[in-house]
């Protein structure tokens, strides 16, 4: 057990979150190889230094990008009274390497739960943080975006695109992603982080 201030981390808690952080890696560094990493390695053709590149890129953006949102959630749940807790569902991870291999991605890592008395807009607060992080992590990696370049440049825009991704879609009210959570509370909330995160995300492809 690790307990930083208040917030306090379970062995296989911080087990599960490295490997969901690792896989998510993986996944995202296949699906990024060009022209597929399974042929290249297998016909002796992998540039290791690209790869190796393209797994840092990876780590960085969608590694902090998924790890902030999740302990968003932990931390304003855990404000609010609640037991919380990460728990990386383990065939998910392994189906999302598979399908980066195969040059498509799809990942549900796990999820945060929580238990304890909690108010609807509690509840909502608890869901809204996640997707809020990542455009907070956005305008982060697109500072530097505007005045590195070469390796860092990429870095930053793969930043931004990845946590406006992830703001956009956990807004999605369907299942259990977070939209549907937050909905239920104030659709008013919903509206405006599902609206910013979808025109931010639009705007940034249409422009860089």
């Amino acid at each position: 057990m690790f307990r930083l201030n208040e917030i306090t981390f379970y062995r296989e808690e911080l087990r599960d979150l490295a490997l969901a952080w690792l896989a998510l890696g993986i996944a995202f560094t296949f699906f990024l190889t060009p022209t597929g990493f399974a042929r290249e390695f297998i016909a002796g053709a992998l540039d290791y230094s690209a790869f190796g590149q393209t797994f840092v890129l990876s780590m960085i953006t969608v590694g902090t990008g998924f790890l902030l949102h999740e302990l968003a959630h932990k931390i304003v749940a855990i404000r609010f009274g609640q037991v919380a807790a990460f728990r990386a569902d383990y065939g998910m991870l392994a189906f999302a390497i598979a399908l980066g291999l195969a040059g498509f991605l799809f990942a549900a890592p796990g999820a945060v739960y929580h238990r304890g008395r909690i108010t609807v807009r509690e509840n909502g607060l608890v869901a809204v943080a996640g997707p809020v992080t990542n455009l907070v992590l956005a305008v982060v990696f697109f500072l530097p975006f505007l005045v590195t370049t070469g390796f860092p440049a990429e870095i930053a825009r793969m930043g931004v695109l990845v946590n406006l991704f992830l703001a956009a879609f956990n807004m999605v009210p369907f299942g259990p992603l977070d939209g549907n959570t937050v909905k239920e509370w104030s659709f008013g909330v919903f509206a405006v982080v599902i609206g910013v995160s979808g025109l931010a995300l639009a705007g940034f492809l249409l422009l860089f």
